[in-house]
């Protein structure tokens, strides 16, 4: 019992290392994962009272968990391309922009 105890708190402060390491929305992702599924193993070896089956389907749940939670908190900024639609106006090739403007090219 003494050994579960030291390897949960190795992985406590390995998951804990990496979460502080990563600081995008992609490393939010990452960090949410590996922790979840630190957090998970650690649980389901408590659980299941240290099979193994329960400490990789522990891991297996407390990654994606951790993975959708923290892709929650990830907002991405929505980056839309005004693509031009040429046009003739007056005998040449232009395009409108965004606030209704001609331009000629």
């Amino acid at each position: 019992m003494r050994w579960n105890a030291v390897l949960a708190a190795a992985m406590l402060s390995l998951c804990v290392g990496a979460a502080a390491a990563n600081a995008g929305c992609e490393g939010r992702k990452t960090t949410g994962t590996v922790v979840g599924a630190g957090a998970g193993g650690v649980l389901g070896n408590v659980v299941t009272h240290g099979s193994v089956v329960g400490t990789l389907g522990g891991a297996a749940l407390g990654g994606f968990a951790g993975h959708r939670i923290a892709s929650d908190n990830c907002h991405k900024t929505a980056y839309v391309h005004h693509y031009r639609h040429y046009s003739y106006r007056d005998g040449r090739k232009g395009y409108y922009d965004r606030d209704g403007r001609w331009h000629y090219v």
